[in-house]
Formats: structure tokens, sequence, C-alpha cells
């Protein structure tokens, strides 16, 4: 199963923030799986309870350059999730950028569908950030119809910052906490920039640019690609299959 998810998702191809892959050695058997965005605790033990052998997560446990040899102190929430797993003898699979770039099963590519949309290029670091348009070819007649599309459809709030009035032809987004693609998105030309979280300096940028800025949420713009892969995988080995959505208001 390992070797199908990096085929997929080619991790190798990233600098990432953490080690994507394997992180927990599970039973060498699966049958089910469930994927899930954080491997929370709530989600272990939802899994637990869905009597998983396998989890899919967009949001691992190592970070910032951890690896097998070096994670740290195992205490507090680290201790009970990894405690959790090993109990029960599920794996845990992790991807984190190269989730998030897949062209057709990734976070961007699946919130693009899940909006209408459909891109004619990537822009930005690593080349995370779609850009393109209404899947139809139309445009929206203002920002606004933009921030209520989103709204309608991840089923939470959009923090819009910029022209709200002004017609929107040429779409970026990226997901999760991409703020800082802002910049990169103005200079390919967007109209407007989609992704999960706003920080300090986007709100002026998106003022004085004239370009759009809306934050619909970390974990709402990211809730798409982790079933979407698992999904096709768990269908490759003929494997049930569960996405599982722990709400998160970030």
């Amino acid at each position: 199963m390992l070797a199908a998810f990096d085929a997929l998702l080619q991790p190798g191809r990233f600098k990432d923030y953490g080690p994507n892959g394997l992180q927990v050695e599970g039973k060498p058997q699966v049958r089910r799986m469930v994927s899930g965005v954080t491997a929370s605790r709530a989600l272990i033990e939802a899994a637990i309870d869905a009597r998983a052998d396998a989890i899919f997560v967009h949001h691992g446990l190592f970070w910032r350059g951890q690896d097998g040899c070096n994670i740290g102190p195992v205490v507090g929430w680290m201790k009970q999730r990894l405690a959790l797993l090993l109990a029960h003898d599920i794996s845990l699979f992790a991807y984190h950028l190269p989730l998030d770039a897949h062209p057709e099963l990734g976070n961007n590519a699946q919130l693009g569908r899940q909006l209408g949309l459909t891109a004619s290029s990537c822009f930005g670091e690593q080349s995370l950030g779609f850009l393109g348009g209404r899947s139809d070819g139309g445009s929206f007649a203002t920002a606004s119809d933009l921030a209520r599309l989103i709204e309608n459809t991840l089923k939470r709030p959009v923090a819009q910052v910029g022209p709200a009035h002004s017609a929107i032809k040429k779409i970026a987004w990226c997901s999760g906490g991409a703020q800082g693609y802002f910049e990169s998105a103005i200079a390919a030309g967007a109209d407007a920039f989609i992704t999960g979280e706003i920080s300090e300096p986007q709100a002026h940028h998106a003022r004085e640019m004239g370009v759009a800025f809306m934050a619909c949420g970390h974990h709402a713009s990211e809730r798409y690609g982790a079933p979407a892969v698992a999904s096709h995988v768990a269908a490759q080995f003929g494997i049930h299959h569960q996405f599982i959505d722990i709400d998160n208001p970030a």
C-alpha cells in the first residue's frame, strides 16, 4: 500500500516540513482504511471504533524535519496518539505537500472541483498554487458572489478582504495555510485568491492591489484530498474505505 501511495503522490518531488509516507507501522494486512484531515486523537479513536487497520491523513504526527530516529519527547498528546495506534496495531500514512499538489485527487484539485473551478496553470513555490477560473468559462459578477459560493459549498463563513464589487474572472487558490502565496497569485494576474487562512499583511495587500482575498478555513479547504486519494488506493486493493471528518473551526 505504501508503494501505491508513493507512486501516486510522488513525495520525492517535494521539499516538505516533515516525513511523507508511513509514519506509524501497524498490521501487515489492511482490510479497512479510514481517511481524515489530521491525525488527531479524535480521528484515531473514531478509526478504532470503525475497526480500521490503517489511517490516511494530510496532517500527520511528525513535523519540522523529525524522522523515525529523532521524534523528540514522546509525552502528552504525542504519547496518547501513538499509544492508541500501537495498541490497536493501526498504520498511519500521512502526506502533506504531495497531497496538496496532485493534479486530480489532491486538495487543490478537489477544492476546485467542489467550487466549480478548473485550473489552467500552477504558480508559487513548488508550483503548489492553482490558477484558472470557472469550469463553464464564465466569470463572477462580483467578489462577493464568489465568496457566497464558497460559503454555501464549504458550509462556513469566509473572511473576505479587498474589492467586493469587482468582476472576478481569473482565480488563484491554494488550500490550507497558503496565505504567503498571495503575492505570487497577484503577480500571476489573479482577480481573487482563495486559501484557508489570512495573516495581517494580506489584508493590506488585498486593499492596496485591488485583488480579493478569501480565507475559507484551513480544515474546510483541505477536507477533500485525503478521501479522494484514499478511496482511489482502496479501490486498487479492494478494501473498505471510510472518510471521517473531525470538525475543526480553524
